[in-house]
């Protein structure tokens, strides 16, 4: 995982980046931009509605861009989750769990879909945090029902090791989010929302067998929001960011700072409504 500088390329080579993440996640073609490695995911939100299409919002020094159109047809989804694999920054591919518990990896450079395992049904939550566990690629995380934590490490060509599991009790959660460094040593990180609305920072150690320090507050009031999801750096400052979303379908971002005492700013809406059209956030 690179840790963040702060630092950003120009604003025509993060529109270039822009440019690049929308190709690739649409099929037509390899990204071409590689960003600074010094920077954070440039991942932008991407939102999958009750109709099964998908679409993708690219990141922006002002937010997000407009829509873009990416499929149609993934009715059948249960989670999405994009991952860089080779630290450039910018989505490689996509993992893709459907109801009947399989997971496929679907690359950027149009070549067919791998299937990666099955019987993924069994968790309620899964996470792609980036390079979790100190491992070449993105990793995954689960949690099964009884709130138990597995850490599938990515080999980088959207395969993945035996599950190891890394804590218990995480079924105190209502919310879990990471896709990036919050605290500027390096690693990724998780943040986890607990049923009574307070949120809690899980600093990330890059060893596979301990991957995250012993919890510590970082907010309260989160239960205003039913989704929480962390696309990595959307206001293209270098930092990773979070995004939150409300009952009345207003979504909000959560400027990262690169401060584990207060990794946040105060909030900035960003959409005013109609963001509860998706069913889910990736």
């Amino acid at each position: 995982m690179a840790k963040n500088s702060g630092r950003r390329p120009g604003r025509t080579a993060a529109r270039l980046a822009t440019a690049a993440i929308a190709a690739a996640l649409v099929g037509t073609g390899t990204a071409a931009f590689a960003a600074d490695p010094g920077d954070a995911p440039m991942f932008g939100i991407a939102g999958l509605d009750s109709a099964g299409t998908s679409y993708i919002y690219a990141p922006s020094d002002g937010g997000i861009e407009k829509r873009v159109q990416l499929d149609t047809g993934w009715k059948n989804v249960k989670f999405l989750g994009r991952v860089d694999n080779n630290a450039d920054n910018v989505a490689d591919g996509r993992w893709q769990v459907s109801t009947n518990g399989d997971i496929h990896y679907y690359a950027n450079d149009n070549s067919a879909a791998k299937k990666v395992g099955y019987g993924w049904d069994i968790y309620n939550k899964l996470v792609s945090p980036g390079q979790f566990g100190g491992a070449e690629g993105g990793d995954l995380l689960g949690r099964d029902g009884k709130g138990d934590l597995y850490l599938y490490l990515g080999y980088g060509d959207g395969t993945v090791t035996k599950r190891i599991k890394v804590g218990y009790g995480w079924d105190i959660y209502s919310e879990i989010a990471g896709n990036g460094d919050l605290n500027g040593d390096g690693k990724n990180d998780l943040v986890a929302r607990d049923k009574s609305g307070v949120l809690w920072l899980y600093k990330g150690t890059g060893n596979q067998h301990d991957p995250y320090a012993k919890r510590t507050e970082i907010g309260s009031g989160w239960n205003q929001y039913n989704a929480l999801f962390a696309p990595g750096d959307v206001d293209l400052d270098g930092i990773t960011d979070l995004i939150a979303r409300n009952a009345a379908g207003e979504l909000y971002l959560y400027k990262g700072t690169g401060n584990a005492a207060a990794p946040y700013k105060p909030k900035a809406i960003i959409g005013t409504s109609g963001w509860n059209t998706y069913r889910l956030f990736f």
